[in-house]
C-alpha cells in the first residue's frame, strides 16, 4: 500500500481541468507534495464546480478534459513520483436529465434496466408507498409553472420529452398513444386513409396499444426504440405528419392566459412515472432518498451488487493501471451498510490507501473494523484548531456573547430545537416514510397494535433529535457494544422528555437493539433490520442540517470553534486531550489524514487562526464589538420596531470582519462583496429571520446595506479607525497561530492535507467562497525564490520573510520546510512513538510540544499559543528575552546534539532544551537528533 506523505487537495471544474493540473504538477512536486488529492473527476452535471453531481461514475468527465489529458497529468504526476488519491461519491448521483440511468427509471417506470439504482419508494420491500416519482425541480408551483408556459412538449429524434428549463425528461410510451390519436382526423383528411405513411402511423399506434405487458428489460426498451424510430421515420420525411406533429404539440404546450388549454399537457404529465412538483414540496413529501435535504442530488443504491460493479467499474481500472492509489470516500454513513460496502471495496480494489469522510464527535471512535486508514480529517482539524483557543476565558465569553445579545443560550438546547425544526420544515417527508415502515411493523404485534401513525412519526423524531453522534452501525449480524450504549442512552432521555410515548419508545428500542421475538418469521427478522438501517441512514443528514447548517450559525459565542464536526460549546481543547488524541491515533490511525481546511469548511484554516486570538483578550473584544456596535447603530434599519441585522446577526458579522479581512487594500471592494455574498447565505442556514425555504428580501437587502455601509470608507469612517487597528493587530497575533498550526499538522501522526492554495493565507469563508480560483504562478515564483535564498542564507531569508510575513510567503517557507523533513524522515514520522513532552516555567502553558520517535531518531515540535500576553503587536515570540526561564524535559535517552531543520541551525541541550533557543530565529521549532 502507498501511503501518501502529503496530500494536496485540487478543486476541478470546467476553468480548471486536468490540463490545469498538469500544469502544477512541477510546483507541487518541489513543495514536497507526494500525492495529489482530486475532487470527483467522473462525469457530472453541466458546469459542475464540485464535481459532486455525479451522473455517470464509469466515465471521466469531458468538461475536465480528454483521457488523453488525464492520462497526460497521470504521467506528469508519475514523473515526479507522484501518487493520485481520487474522491469518489458512492451515495448519490445528480437528478437531472443528463443522468441516463434516472433518465431510463423515468421513462420506463419499473420496467427499466436501472430501477435498482435508485433509492425509490419502489424498491422498498415490506408495503412502502408504490407512488410516482416525485420530481420536485420546479421553481414555482406546479400549476403556475404549467400555465406560464414554463413546462412545454417537445419532440425530437429520441421521443417525446417535457422541458423545463434545462430539464429534460421522457415521456412513457402509453403516452406516445394519446398524444398522436389527438385530431388524427384531421390528418386523415390530409393525406387520406390509404397513404402508405397514414397506413403506418396507424400500424405503429397499434403497436403501441398492443405491447405485451409481458415484455420488460431490454427487450422492451428494444421494442421502444424501433417505435421510436418508426415515428421519427415519418416525421422527418413525411411533411403533413411533420405539420400535424408540431400543431399538435403547439395544442397540447397551451396558451398563457387560457387555463383550460393546459389541460391536455397536464393529463400527459398526470400519467408519467414521475411527478413534476415545486422544489418546497420535497420537505414535506418525499419518496425517493437524497444526499441530506437537496433533491437534485438522488441517493444511489449502492448496496445492490450489481449498481456497486458498475459504478465503481472505472474506479477498479484506474486503481488497477495505478492511477489511482488512493480513494476518498465521500459521505460514508449516508450508506445503508458501510461495513458491507468496504469490505467489498477492499475486496475490489485490493490493498489500496482508503480514508472516509466521517464526523467524529470529541469522544468518538471510529468503528474498529472498518477496512480503512482513517478519516479525510476533521477530528484532527477540530483538536489542533481547539488547542489556540483558551478555555479558562470560557465564562466570560458567555457573558460578553450573552450581554451583546441580551439573552442566554444553551447550546444543548438549542441543538434539540434545530434539529426539530430540519424534521419539521425539510425532512417531513422522510420522516412520514419511517413511519409508515414502522407502523407496518407494529402493527402485526399485540403490543404494538394501537400505535398510531403520528405516535410513532413523533417517537422516531425524538430519538433522531437526541441523537449525540452522526450514526450508529448497526447491522443483519449483530450491534457493537457502544452503539448499544448510545441507543439505550438515547431511548432513556426520550421516554424523559415525552413521558406519553414510552410503549412507542420501548418498541422502537427493541427494534434497534435486534432483539427479536422467538416467533418471528425470516421475513419479519428482515422487515425490523431494514427499518434499522433505514433509520441509521437520517441520523446523520438531520445531524448535518441541524447542527452545521443551522446550530452553527445561530450559536455565535466564538465563531473559530463553529467548524465542521466541532462541538462550540465545547470551549477549545486543553493540552491532555490533543495529546491524548494524537496518541490514539499513532496506535490505531498512524495514516489518517490531517487537514485543516477542506471545501467544506466554514472558513478559511487562517481565519480560525485569528479568532482565537479573540479568545486570550475578553476584555478586550468586549469593549471593542460594544464601541463598533454604538457607533454603527445609525447604519442599521428598522422594521416595526425590530433593528437588522438583529444582535446575533451583528455579533456573527463583527467576527466575520476580524478573521476575514484581508492583510492587501487593493481587496477591499471584493471583500465586500463577498462578505455581502456570505452574511446572506449564512442568515438564510441560520433559519431564524430568512430561509432558503422562504426567503425574507427586507431583511437581507437590509443586512447587505449595513454591510455596505459599514465597511464604507466614505461613510463609516469613525468606524473603520475604530476596527482596523485592533483586526490588525488580531491579524498579527493570528499568523503565529497559522505558523504552530501549519507545524502540528505536518508532524503529528497522520498525512498532513493542504486545501488547494493554503500554503499562503487562507482567509476565504464558506463555498463556494472557498473554491476561487487559485493563483498558483504566484505560489510558483514565491516558492522558487524561498528555495534558492534559502540555499545561501536561510537566516537572512527567515528575517526578511518575517519582516513581510503579511504576503504569506512566511507560510509556504515553513510548509516546504516541513515537507522536506517528513519525506527525509518519512518513516519517523510515519510510524514513529507519540511523545507529550513536559513544559516547566514562566510560560509553560504557552507552549505545545511533543517528541515523535523511532529507533535511533527522535523529531520534536515546539509550537507556540496565546502570545497576547508574551509580545506586542509587530514583536517577534523568539529568542530568551520572551521566553525566560521555559523549558521543556526532553525524552530520555536524548542525545546533547539536535538540529533546527527549520533554521537549519545547530542545537545543544542535555536533559531539558530551552525554548528560547529553539525559537531563536523562527517561530515555531522542529528539531530532529539522533539518540544515542
Amino acid at each position: 500500500m502507498r501511503i501518501p506523505t502529503a496530500t494536496y487537495r485540487i478543486q476541478f471544474t470546467p476553468q480548471f481541468g486536468f490540463e490545469n493540473a498538469r500544469a502544477i504538477a512541477a510546483y507541487l512536486a518541489e513543495l514536497g507534495i507526494s500525492d495529489l488529492y482530486a475532487s470527483p473527476i467522473f462525469k457530472a452535471r453541466s458546469g459542475s464546480t464540485h464535481g459532486y453531481d455525479v451522473v455517470d461514475a464509469t466515465q471521466l468527465n469531458p468538461e475536465l478534459g480528454t483521457t488523453e489529458s488525464f492520462d497526460a497529468l497521470v504521467g506528469e504526476l508519475q514523473s515526479f513520483g507522484m501518487g493520485w488519491l481520487q474522491d469518489i461519491v458512492p451515495n448519490h448521483m445528480a437528478y437531472t436529465s443528463e443522468n441516463h440511468y434516472l433518465v431510463d427509471v423515468l421513462e420506463h417506470g419499473p420496467d427499466s434496466s436501472y430501477t435498482d439504482y435508485f433509492d425509490l419508494s419502489w424498491n422498498a420491500p415490506f408495503g412502502d408507498r408504490q407512488e410516482r416519482v416525485l420530481a420536485p425541480l420546479l421553481g414555482d408551483f406546479y400549476g403556475v409553472s404549467l400555465e406560464k408556459g414554463d413546462i412545454q412538449l417537445q419532440y425530437e429524434q429520441n421521443g417525446l420529452t417535457v422541458n423545463y428549463y434545462s430539464l429534460k425528461l421522457p415521456l412513457r410510451l402509453e403516452s406516445y398513444t394519446k398524444f398522436l390519436t389527438h385530431n388524427l382526423g384531421k390528418l386523415t383528411r390530409t393525406l387520406g386513409r390509404n397513404h402508405p405513411d397514414f397506413i403506418k402511423l396507424l400500424g405503429i399506434l397499434y403497436i403501441l396499444k398492443n405491447v405485451p405487458s409481458e415484455v420488460a428489460g431490454k427487450q422492451r426498451q428494444d421494442q421502444i426504440a424501433f417505435i421510436k424510430g418508426l415515428v421519427w421515420e415519418l416525421y422527418s420525411t413525411n411533411d403533413a405528419i411533420r405539420e400535424f406533429v408540431d400543431e399538435n404539440l403547439e395544442v397540447f404546450n397551451g396558451e398563457k392566459g387560457n387555463s383550460d388549454s393546459f389541460n391536455l399537457l397536464d393529463e400527459l404529465l398526470n400519467d408519467q412515472f414521475y411527478r413534476l412538483a415545486f422544489w418546497k414540496v420535497g420537505a414535506e413529501e418525499m419518496n425517493y432518498r437524497r444526499f441530506f435535504t437537496v433533491n437534485e442530488l438522488i441517493s444511489v443504491k449502492v448496496e445492490e451488487l450489481r449498481v456497486f460493479n458498475n459504478t465503481h467499474s472505472l474506479i477498479q481500472k484506474l486503481v488497477e493501471e495505478g492511477k489511482f492509489t488512493g480513494l476518498r470516500i465521500d459521505h460514508i454513513d449516508g450508506l445503508y451498510n458501510p461495513l458491507q460496502y468496504l469490505e467489498r471495496l477492499q475486496e475490489k480494489m485490493g490493498d489500496v490507501y482508503i480514508t472516509v469522510e466521517k464526523i467524529l464527535e470529541l469522544t468518538e471512535d471510529l468503528p474498529d473494523n472498518w477496512l480503512i486508514q482513517g478519516t479525510s480529517g476533521y477530528d484532527f482539524l477540530n483538536y489542533v484548531n481547539g488547542v489556540f483557543c483558551q478555555c479558562e476565558n470560557e465564562s466570560r465569553f458567555d457573558r460578553i456573547y450573552f450581554n451583546f445579545i441580551g439573552s442566554r443560550v444553551d447550546y444543548p438546547s438549542l441543538v434539540k430545537e434545530k434539529k426539530h425544526l430540519i424534521l419539521e420544515k425539510n425532512l417531513a417527508g422522510d420522516i412520514d416514510n419511517l413511519a409508515l415502515l414502522l407502523k407496518n411493523i407494529s402493527s402485526k404485534y399485540r403490543y404494538g397494535n394501537d400505535f398510531t401513525l403520528n405516535g410513532l412519526k413523533r417517537a422516531i423524531a425524538e430519538v433522531l433529535t437526541l441523537f449525540p453522534i452522526y450514526r450508529t452501525y448497526i447491522t443483519p449480524d449483530g450491534i457493537h457494544d457502544s452503539d448499544r450504549d448510545c441507543i439505550q442512552e438515547v431511548i432513556r432521555q426520550a421516554k424523559e422528555q415525552t413521558p406519553l410515548l414510552q410503549h412507542e419508545l420501548t418498541f422502537i428500542e427493541k427494534l434497534m437493539l435486534l432483539e427479536f421475538d422467538n416467533s418471528l418469521t425470516q421475513t419479519e427478522r428482515e422487515q425490523w433490520i431494514y427499518f434499522v438501517l433505514r433509520m441509521q441512514q437520517y441520523s446523520g443528514p438531520l445531524m448535518a442540517k441541524g447542527v452545521e447548517d443551522t446550530t452553527l450559525y445561530v450559536y455565535n459565542r466564538l465563531l473559530s470553534l463553529n467548524e465542521v464536526g466541532g462541538n462550540p460549546s465545547h470551549f477549545g481543547i486543553n493540552l491532555a486531550n490533543f495529546h491524548s488524541f494524537n496518541q490514539k491515533h499513532q496506535a490505531r490511525w498512524p495514516h489518517t489524514m490531517n487537514t485543516t481546511a477542506t471545501h467544506d469548511t466554514k472558513r478559511g484554516e487562517d481565519v480560525r487562526a485569528r479568532l482565537n486570538v479573540l479568545s486570550e483578550i475578553p476584555d478586550e473584544w468586549e469593549q471593542q464589538v460594544n464601541t463598533w456596535s454604538a457607533i454603527n447603530r445609525g447604519h442599521r434599519s428598522e422594521r416595526q420596531g425590530f433593528a437588522i441585522p438583529d444582535r446575533n446577526d451583528e455579533y456573527f458579522l463583527y467576527q466575520t470582519l476580524v478573521g476575514a479581512f484581508p492583510f492587501a487594500e487593493h481587496e477591499h471592494e471584493s471583500f465586500v462583496e463577498r462578505v455581502k455574498d456570505y452574511i446572506i447565505k449564512a442568515i438564510r442556514e441560520a433559519k431564524v429571520h430568512t430561509a432558503w425555504l422562504r426567503p425574507d428580501s427586507e431583511y437581507e437587502e437590509a443586512c447587505a446595506s449595513f454591510i455596505e455601509k459599514v465597511l464604507d470608507f466614505s461613510i463609516s469612517a469613525e468606524f473603520l479607525e475604530a476596527f482596523r487597528p485592533f483586526q490588525q493587530r488580531i491579524a498579527d497575533y493570528g499568523i503565529f497561530n497559522s505558523l504552530s498550526q501549519t507545524l502540528l499538522k505536518f508532524t503529528a501522526p497522520g498525512v498532513p492535507d493542504l486545501y488547494q492554495g493554503t500554503e499562503l493565507w487562507e482567509l476565504s469563508l464558506v463555498d463556494p467562497d472557498n473554491r476561487r480560483p487559485v493563483d498558483f504562478e504566484q505560489r510558483r515564483t514565491y516558492l522558487s525564490t524561498i528555495q534558492q535564498q534559502a540555499k545561501t542564507d536561510i537566516l537572512s531569508l527567515i528575517q526578511e520573510l518575517l519582516s513581510h510575513k503579511t504576503d504569506g510567503r512566511i507560510k509556504l517557507f515553513l510548509t516546504t520546510q516541513l515537507l522536506k523533513a517528513r519525506t527525509e524522515y518519512l518513516s519517523l514520522f510515519q510510524d514513529g512513538d507519540y511523545l507529550p513532552l513536559e513544559i516547566q516555567g514562566t510560560y509553560a502553558n504557552h507552549i505545545v510540544a511533543f517528541a515523535r520517535r523511532q529507533g535511533n531518531q527522535t523529531a520534536i515540535a515546539i509550537a507556540p499559543r496565546f502570545l497576547t500576553s508574551l509580545i506586542q503587536p509587530g514583536e517577534y515570540p523568539l529568542g530568551e528575552s520572551v521566553w525566560q526561564d521555559t523549558h521543556l524535559q526532553l525524552p530520555v535517552g536524548s542525545s546533547l546534539s539536535w538540529k533546527n531543520v527549520l533554521a537549519q541551525q545547530a542545537l545543544e541541550a542535555k536533559e531539558t532544551l530551552s525554548i528560547g533557543a529553539a525559537l531563536a530565529h523562527f517561530p515555531v521549532a522542529l528539531l530532529v537528533s539522533n539518540a544515542e
